[in-house]
C-alpha cells in the first residue's frame, strides 16, 4: 500500500487516457530489470530473481485494476461537467423585452390522456318477430336507414293461409251472433203470446171456478160441477207459471247465447289481428333510424326471433370507453369535459362529456371503465367516427378548459361544441398508462 500510494497520487494526476501508457510501462518493469543482471549469477540468485519478478508482477497487475478503477471514477464527472456560459453583454440585456414566466404546473393545469375503443351509445340486434325463410334482403353493411324502412322481406305463404282461415272464422262468428239475436227474440215473443193466452184463460177459469162455487154453496150446482171447475182454474194457474219459468229461462239462454256469440266473434277477430300482425311481421323493419354495422344472414336462410338479422346503431350518438388505472381515478368526475381524437384522423377535435364512472373495476388491470359520450354532426355520422377504432380521451383540467372557453370566446363561438378545434398548444398533458 505504502508503494502504491505515490503511484495513485500520480495517475489522479495524469489525464484518464495516459493511464493505460502508464501501466503498460509499469508492467514491463521487472522484465527490464530482470535483463539487467549477468547471465552468469548462481541458480538459487536466478531463482530469487524469479520469485521476485513474479511477486513484482502481481502485484503491479493489481495495481493496474486500483488504477483503471480510478480512472473510470474519474471520468464520468470529468463529462458530467459542463463550461459555464460565457455573461450576455449588460446592454443586451437591458435591451431585450421581458420573457413571459412558465405556467406553474399545477394540477388544474394540464389534461390526463387515456387510450380506448369507439362504441355506439346503443346497438340494436334486429330480429324478425316471426319465423320464415328470407326471401329478399334491403340492406347491406354500412346502408344508412330511417325508422320503418323495409330491411328484409320473409316468405309469408304459410301466413296468407292462416290470414284467409281467420277471416272465414270472423265471418262465422258474426252470423251466429247475427242469428242469435234475430232468432232468440221470436221465439221468446211466441212464449210471451202464449204467456198472455194463458193468463187469459186462467182469468176465465178462475171467473167460472168462483160463479161454480158460490152456486154449489147455494145448492143450485152439483158438487161435480164444482170440483171440475176448481181442477181446469188449477191446472190453468199451473200452466201458466210455467210458461212464466221457461219464458225466464229462455230470456237468460237468450243473454247468454249473445254473449257467448259475441266472445266468439271478439276471439276470431283478435285472432285475424294476431294473423295479419304475422303477415306484417314478415317485412322487417328497422326499429329506429342508423347505420348497419353487421349482416348475420343472407337471402335464403331461416331466420328467427333467436338469430338476429343484423346489426343497427345510431353512428351520431357514441361514447369512448376509456379504462384509467386505480391511482388516477380521483380525477374524474362525471360530467367533466373531454377531448377525443383517432390516431386515424388526428387533426379532427371532438367534445365529449364523462357520462359514466363504472361501478366495478376491473381486477386484471387495475383500472376503472369510463364512457365519455361523443355528439357527432350528422354530415359526419358514421364517416370519421366508427365504432371499434382507437380513440385518445384528454380529460381537461380547469386551467385548459378555461383556454378552449377563452379561444372560443375570441373566435366567437363555444368550443364546446366544435367537432374540428385541435387543443391549444398551452393545454398540458399527463399520460396514463394505456388499460382501454
Amino acid at each position: 500500500m505504502n508503494m502504491q500510494a505515490p503511484f495513485i497520487e500520480l495517475i489522479q494526476n495524469e489525464q484518464p487516457s495516459h493511464c493505460a501508457a502508464l501501466v503498460r510501462r509499469q508492467r514491463q518493469a521487472p522484465l527490464r530489470l530482470f535483463q539487467a543482471h549477468p547471465a552468469g549469477w548462481p541458480p538459487g540468485a536466478r531463482l530469487a530473481w524469479a520469485a521476485f519478478g513474479v511477486l513484482a508482477g502481481v502485484a503491479l497487475a493489481l495495481t493496474g485494476v486500483v488504477v483503471a478503477l480510478v480512472c473510470l471514477l474519474l471520468k464520468r464527472p470529468g463529462e458530467e461537467a459542463l463550461p459555464a456560459p460565457a455573461a450576455a453583454p449588460a446592454a443586451a440585456t437591458a435591451s431585450s423585452e421581458p420573457q413571459p414566466a412558465e405556467p406553474s404546473a399545477s394540477s388544474a393545469d394540464w389534461s390526463v390522456d387515456s387510450k380506448g375503443y369507439i362504441l355506439p351509445v346503443q346497438r340494436i340486434l334486429v330480429s324478425p318477430k316471426v319465423s320464415g325463410i328470407i326471401v329478399k334482403l334491403h340492406i347491406r353493411e354500412g346502408f344508412h336507414v330511417k325508422q320503418g324502412d323495409v330491411l328484409a322481406e320473409l316468405d309469408d305463404t304459410d301466413y296468407q293461409t292462416d290470414l284467409f282461415g281467420a277471416e272465414r272464422a270472423v265471418e262465422t262468428a258474426r252470423q251466429q251472433l247475427t242469428e242469435t239475436e234475430t232468432s232468440q227474440p221470436k221465439e221468446i215473443g211466441h212464449a210471451e203470446a202464449e204467456m198472455e193466452q194463458a193468463k187469459v184463460e186462467l182469468a176465465q177459469l178462475q171467473a167460472d171456478f168462483v160463479r161454480t162455487r158460490d152456486l154449489y154453496f147455494k145448492q143450485a150446482s152439483s158438487q161435480t160441477e164444482y170440483e171440475s171447475s176448481g181442477t181446469k182454474f188449477r191446472a190453468a194457474e199451473q200452466h201458466v207459471r210455467s210458461l212464466d219459468c221457461a219464458l225466464g229461462a229462455m230470456r237468460a239462454s237468450l243473454s247468454q247465447k249473445v254473449a257467448s256469440a259475441r266472445t266468439q266473434l271478439e276471439e276470431a277477430k283478435a285472432n285475424l289481428a294476431k294473423v295479419r300482425w304475422r303477415l306484417e311481421c314478415c317485412l322487417v323493419r328497422a326499429p329506429g333510424s342508423g347505420t348497419v354495422l353487421k349482416m348475420n344472414a343472407e337471402e335464403g336462410s331461416l331466420a328467427n326471433g333467436s338469430v338476429s338479422l343484423c346489426e343497427l346503431a345510431n353512428l351520431s350518438e357514441l361514447e369512448v370507453e376509456v379504462a384509467i388505472p386505480d391511482r388516477d381515478i380521483r380525477k374524474i368526475e362525471p360530467g367533466q369535459r373531454c377531448q377525443v381524437r383517432t390516431e386515424a384522423f388526428p387533426d379532427r377535435t371532438y367534445d365529449g362529456v364523462v357520462s359514466r364512472v363504472m361501478p366495478v373495476a376491473n381486477r386484471a388491470q387495475s383500472a376503472i371503465p369510463i364512457r365519455v359520450t361523443i355528439t357527432v354532426p350528422q354530415e359526419e355520422e358514421g364517416i370519421y367516427l366508427k365504432p371499434e377504432m382507437n380513440a385518445q380521451v384528454s380529460f381537461l383540467g380547469s386551467v385548459a378548459i378555461a383556454r378552449l372557453n377563452e379561444s372560443g370566446k375570441a373566435s366567437g363561438h363555444s368550443t364546446f361544441h366544435r367537432p374540428y378545434q385541435p387543443t391549444p398548444a398551452g393545454t398540458r398533458h399527463r399520460s396514463l398508462s394505456t388499460c382501454g
